[in-house]
């Protein structure tokens, strides 16, 4: 499970280019931001695996870990609790989720959170709608337009926009 430098070198390179600052506690700041985007980005890439079939046992070969370790490490805990206005959207698909979002949103639902083949969704008094980007940098263009991060998953970026109508009943 040796580095690949190449990679290693694009991560510092990306660091150092968004860091707000070179100061050393800033660039400290920085970096543990994005290992827990990478952190973020391997409990993805597993769930990914497992979804295509992969046993516990493969996954945990790649990583250099045993089956248990990995499976203990990535597999389901305490996801599924939800709090009163939440609730899960799914099975959805990259086929079919945007409809379904569109649906939900008109509802007062909107997306907080990606597990494998659904969406955490949250109950609000107002209309949402939802866009899926492509995950490529800046999402500034967005922003202007009033969307937010909604959730990540690689390589979505799911982004809501609240539109000020009341939810429908």
């Amino acid at each position: 499970m040796g580095a690949d430098r190449s990679l290693v070198e694009a991560v510092g390179s990306a660091v150092l280019a968004t860091a707000p600052s070179r100061e050393s506690l800033a660039l400290v700041e920085h970096t543990a931001s994005a290992e827990s985007a990478a952190r973020d980005l391997l409990t993805q890439a597993v769930g990914t695996a497992r979804a295509d079939g992969h046993s516990w046992a493969a996954i945990g070969s790649v990583l250099g870990m045993s089956r248990q370790a990995v499976q203990q490490r990535f597999g389901r805990s305490g996801e599924d609790v939800l709090e009163p206005e939440e609730r899960w959207l799914g099975p959805v698909t990259a086929f079919d989720e945007m409809a379904e979002l569109e649906i939900a949103g008109r509802l007062g639902w909107h997306t907080i959170g990606v597990g494998m083949l659904r969406h955490r969704m949250v109950r609000t008094p107002h209309q949402w709608q939802h866009k899926r980007v492509l995950w490529s940098g800046s999402l500034s263009r967005w922003e202007r337009d009033g969307w937010v991060v909604g959730s990540r998953a690689f390589p979505w970026v799911y982004l809501v926009r609240d539109t000020g109508l009341p939810a429908q009943a």
